[in-house]
């Protein structure tokens, strides 16, 4: 090869890296707890099924590290609920994200998702688009229900929300944001007909008795406020039927050392099996659910399982939100069906006696719990949508724009 051959060459291959470069995408994401880290984690590694050579960076949560996301924060620090509770942890959460959009600003990707989170995700979200960095948020902030005024934040702050409820999407729909419906990912994970015997086999939970599943939260400030008010009621439960068994499936290690201590002192006799994670297997295997309000509540309503939902938070917290909210009915299942399905009850209201009580009926009324079924599966079947190939199609689009 001659030199000047040689020097052509070695042009050409500078052109076809620097090529390569320009098309390699990076994308920041940002998920704040267990529910967020699961949908987050969907939705990287479809978008790497598509389009191998993206690389994600974050605040991330195990399964996102596991699907190839770049950590640079633990989500476990944005775990946290309510008003009230985030004010010992405000320096360190706002600190978090200060750095981290001052990095994103100085390495700009070519788009941030925010997960979730809301609180922290869509002032940081308004700041990058500022920037002129493209922004998603996944997971609608319940405008619909309460705090409808932040619709204008939203407005400000991002491309395109991706919702997972239809009338969510709706909701955006009339008030001229960008928005794409894609379902929700456990819709399209979780069996229609649910396998309650395999469950109980996985779990080596006995087949010939009544299962009632126990989940008081995955955030620490939650779980010290519920898991006190479940553990009486499931004392009362025991009481009227000590045939039962009881199962807790636990969000995270932490989680489960603050749940056993909170048993050893409120129920020390009491057999409650507990389980690091294998919530959906919990609630496939049981007969009913003692549930606090999120997430969960839906993975129950798509196990097919009846459940009665509680709540308890800070006093001031709790004041804030009701002068907030727009809407009767707080459970999601309850909202999707468009009337109710399940018990709420929330703080003074959310008693151990009336908790039991709903509990035991629902065990003693097989045919209502059968209407009930039909109705989460009407539910479940409108909700499958391929959620996270939808919303990787609609982050394309975006990149794309």
């Amino acid at each position: 090869m001659s030199f000047s051959c040689f020097l052509i060459f070695c042009a050409s291959r500078r052109a076809a890296l620097s090529d390569s470069q320009i098309y390699m995408k990076t994308i920041a994401i940002v998920a704040g707890e267990v529910s967020g880290d699961y949908l987050a984690a969907s939705l990287i590694r479809e978008l790497k099924q598509k389009t191998p050579d993206i690389q994600f960076f974050g605040i991330a949560g195990p399964q996102m590290i596991e699907a190839g996301c770049d950590m640079h924060y633990p989500s476990e620090k944005l775990a946290v609920m309510g008003f009230a509770e985030a004010i010992g942890r405000l320096r360190e959460i706002y600190a978090i994200r200060r750095k981290f959009r001052k990095y994103c600003i100085q390495n700009p990707p070519d788009l941030f998702i925010g997960v979730d989170a809301p609180d922290f995700n869509l002032s940081l979200e308004e700041k990058l688009h500022q920037a002129g960095i493209k922004t998603i948020h996944y997971v609608s902030p319940s405008v619909w229900a309460w705090r409808a005024e932040r619709i204008h934040k939203i407005k400000r702050a991002v491309d395109r929300i991706l919702t997972l409820f239809p009338f969510e999407a709706e909701f955006y729909k009339r008030n001229n944001v960008p928005v794409s419906y894609v379902g929700h990912p456990l819709a399209d994970v979780i069996p229609t007909i649910p396998d309650q015997q395999a469950a109980r086999e996985l779990l080596d939970l006995p087949g010939d008795k009544k299962i009632v599943a126990v989940l008081p939260g995955s955030r620490r400030t939650e779980v010290e406020k519920i898991a006190p008010i479940f553990c009486d009621a499931v004392a009362l439960c025991e009481a009227e039927n000590n045939n039962l068994v009881f199962a807790a499936p636990m969000a995270t290690p932490a989680i489960r050392a603050l749940f056993e201590n909170i048993v050893r002192e409120r129920i020390p006799t009491t057999d409650i099996r507990l389980f690091d994670g294998q919530a959906r297997d919990v609630m496939t295997a049981s007969d009913t659910v003692m549930v606090a309000s999120g997430t969960a509540t839906l993975e129950a309503l798509l196990c097919k399982r009846p459940m009665v939902v509680a709540y308890k938070m800070a006093a001031s917290t709790w004041w804030y939100m009701k002068r907030k909210f727009i809407v009767d009915r707080y459970a999601l299942p309850n909202h999707l069906a468009g009337h109710d399905v399940a018990l709420e009850l929330y703080q003074e209201h959310a008693r151990p006696e009336l908790i039991a009580s709903e509990v035991m009926r629902l065990l003693n009324s097989p045919d209502s719990v059968n209407k009930l079924k039909q109705k989460f599966t009407d539910i479940h079947e409108a909700l499958r949508c391929n959620a996270s190939l939808q919303a990787a199609k609609a982050v394309l689009e975006v990149l794309d724009e």
